[in-house]
């Protein structure tokens, strides 16, 4: 195969010249410059449930997985002396880490101060020296355009959504010289720590979104704010209603049939709505509108899977584009006295009521009168919701900032991959 003219990026630094290898992953394990967790199979020695405890040793899974390293928060442990029973499976310091079983395709690099960690059979993990593979360019290179289509088109081609580590072994690896790969490996990597910096900080800004919650609203059955501005703290008790004097309550139709790809209105369905109770961006499109939602109004998920999540989270309709699906329900304020803003967020912070209240097992379901029945506490002067819902609304909108700076950033390094790696369509795969 005569395709060395074509290996090479669009992209690259001036030093380096010639075109790239396309060596097979199988050759660099013979030559034990990568080790593989091989057989994907603990068999016996697969932990039970019962058997992690907080602290001990990490069991790493794919969704562990975040912004190219490792983040124990979220891992579940195993003691020490069970963890010292696996054989295979056994991660250490530097490995790079590919998700490839259930979510196929995040990497990952191993940093650890642990000898060791456990990692679960939906990830691998690759070990090389730094003569003929550089470590870090190997995290890039798993992420990069080539090596995405050779295990999406394996993922095309069968009903289960893995990608089998015999498989993994038969594809290309593209690779220039050690000191080009330190190169590359150099620039994608100090991106990957502006991204990690700036994920903390959104991380930040939602912690103390949380804290405002806290401090801002009336909780465990008290009828006053921890804080309260200070116009406003002699004014007394907020009151209680119920959601359904404050609101009318009405449901959605079964709009699917009108489902275009061009039409001119938004569906409001139950993936519509985000974890933090905003409108998502895309959504599906209708041809006609049934003049079921007008601006202001609120839209209520009412079923979930069963951890529940996001029943009962609610959003504001902007203007009169959207039309509303079945096991959606739409309030509408009854009367002035009350700031839809305000309102919002009172609900999504009382997530706990619409959990309780939900019926079902594997899917939960909110009922009319379960809706209508939930208590709003509100504090008497208009004003003082009006004040509450714009500092909460301003940190939504330093958030809202954040994530598209965040979403710029991986943009910008989706570009680069695509020029700092070649472009290889013609190559065989």
């Amino acid at each position: 195969m005569n395709n060395e003219k074509q290996i090479v990026p669009d992209l690259r630094f001036p030093e380096f010249a010639g075109h790239w290898d396309f060596p097979l992953i199988q050759k660099l394990i013979d030559e034990q410059i990568i080790v593989s967790h091989l057989d994907g199979n603990h068999g016996s020695l697969y932990p039970r449930r019962e058997e992690f405890t907080e602290k001990g040793i990490p069991y790493v899974t794919a969704n562990d997985f975040i912004n190219g390293y490792v983040d124990f928060s979220n891992s579940k442990r195993l003691p020490l002396e069970r963890a010292k029973k696996f054989k295979k499976g056994v991660a250490i310091d530097g490995d790079i880490l590919f998700a490839h079983n259930a979510t196929v395709g995040p990497v990952a690099k191993l940093e650890t101060d642990l000898d060791f960690v456990i990692l679960s059979t939906t990830a691998t993990y690759f070990r090389c020296d730094n003569n003929t593979l550089i470590n870090d360019f190997l995290k890039h290179s798993l992420s990069s355009p080539y090596f995405v289509k050779q295990y999406t088109r394996v993922m095309a081609q069968s009903t289960r959504n893995q990608v089998p580590i015999t498989t993994q072994r038969k594809f290309n690896l593209l690779i220039p010289n050690p000191k080009e790969q330190q190169k590359i490996a150099n620039c994608l990597s100090s991106l990957d720590e502006v991204i990690s910096s700036e994920t903390e900080k959104l991380d930040l800004l939602k912690d103390h979104k949380k804290g405002l919650l806290q401090q801002l609203f009336p909780v465990n059955g008290e009828t006053q704010p921890h804080y309260r501005f200070p116009e406003y703290r002699n004014d007394g008790d907020w009151v209680s209603h119920n959601l359904g004097k404050i609101c009318t309550y009405f449901n959605g139709g079964s709009n699917e049939k009108n489902v275009i790809d061009d039409g001119d209105y938004y569906l409001i369905s139950l993936n519509s709505i985000d974890i933090e109770g905003n409108l998502k961006k895309e959504m599906k499109r209708v041809s006609i509108s049934d003049d079921s939602l007008i601006k202001n109004d609120l839209v209520m998920v009412l079923s979930d899977v069963a951890h529940g999540n996001f029943l009962g989270l609610c959003a504001i309709i902007p203007n009169e584009k959207y039309v509303l699906n079945q096991r959606m329900a739409g309030l509408r304020l009854k009367n002035k006295d009350v700031n839809i803003q305000f309102l919002r967020f009172f609900i999504n912070n009382n997530q706990k009521y619409f959990k309780q209240t939900g019926q079902g097992s594997s899917q939960q379901n909110l009922a009319k009168s379960s809706v209508e029945k939930f208590p709003v506490l509100l504090p008497k002067d208009l004003k003082e919701q009006q004040k509450i819902a714009n500092c909460l609304s301003s940190v939504d909108g330093f958030i809202e900032s954040q994530i598209q700076k965040i979403k710029g950033l991986k943009n910008h390094k989706k570009g680069l991959m695509q020029q700092l790696f070649p472009k290889v369509n013609s190559l065989t795969i």
